[in-house]
């Protein structure tokens, strides 16, 4: 966890406990044993669990993926007169798993509403979440740098078989990061790496297998961005990027114009 995170907790007036990153899901140890053991101790503590709560891929069923189509077809609508093409539907959806509720809830959601939708999960290398079993090669090392996404233990509220998700993408740090930083300087996004990892995977996929859908006018790939960099400001990958004395094209017109005389 960020220590951006961790202070805005404390600001908001919560105590953190640290817990070892390698430690396994099961372990007394892990965020999840840690937890459960101070809910049976505390009186009246509560865990809302969002790996078990069927509220979390609920509530992205009932209000974020409505929320996305609803601007499909807005966008449809508006363009309708214009030269603009548009099949006013969700055609690809393209989602990071963290806990799985974002993208099993999304899923039912533009299912409903295009049955074709091709719903694709992208998940880090080292984590455990994609399907097939095959994908989660064990040569790729369990410790990644991007935050919020990939577990070592499949969440229940997570769906990651068809319909629900029709294929998974993994994809690493060293693509993640530059994605992000991507999104950041050419659109003025400022995300974070699970951000990248999603846009790493829509690239990946639309350059290969979705070449033909990339060619075909009209056609609406949804990409979901969960996070912000805020999180990640003192991150490395995000410090070495941003801070990196490289002599741009507009850095060389400001020192042109500053040696001109006057």
């Amino acid at each position: 966890m960020s220590l951006e995170k961790e202070a805005t907790l404390r600001a908001l007036g919560a105590e953190i406990i640290r817990t070892p990153t390698e430690a396994a899901f099961d372990s007394p140890e892990s965020h999840i044993g840690v937890a459960k053991r101070l809910q049976q101790r505390i009186p009246d503590s509560v865990i809302l669990d969002q790996y078990t709560n069927l509220d979390n891929p609920l509530a992205h069923e009932l209000t974020t993926g409505p929320e996305i189509i609803d601007a499909i077809v807005s966008d449809y609508g508006s363009h309708s007169a214009t030269s603009r093409k548009s099949t006013g539907m969700v055609d690809v959806l393209v989602v990071g798993a963290g806990t799985g509720g974002t993208i099993t809830g999304c899923s039912h959601s533009v299912k409903a509403h295009n049955p074709d939708c091709l719903v694709i999960g992208v998940d880090p290398k080292g984590s455990i979440l994609a399907y097939p079993d095959s994908l989660n090669k064990s040569t790729d090392s369990p410790i990644y740098q991007v935050e919020g996404i990939g577990y070592d233990f499949i969440p229940k509220v997570l769906d990651r078989f068809a319909p629900t998700v029709d294929k998974w993408l993994k994809i690493g740090d060293e693509e993640a990061f530059p994605a992000a930083m991507r999104l950041i300087k050419e659109e003025a996004l400022l995300v974070g790496g699970s951000s990248g990892t999603a846009l790493a995977g829509t690239l990946k996929w639309l350059r290969e297998e979705g070449r033909s859908l990339a060619q075909t006018e009209g056609k609406n790939v949804v990409v979901i961005l969960p996070d912000g960099i805020r999180n990640y400001m003192s991150k490395p990958w995000f410090l070495e990027s941003a801070t990196q004395e490289k002599e741009t094209t507009l850095a060389r017109v400001i020192k042109q114009a500053l040696e001109k005389n006057d």
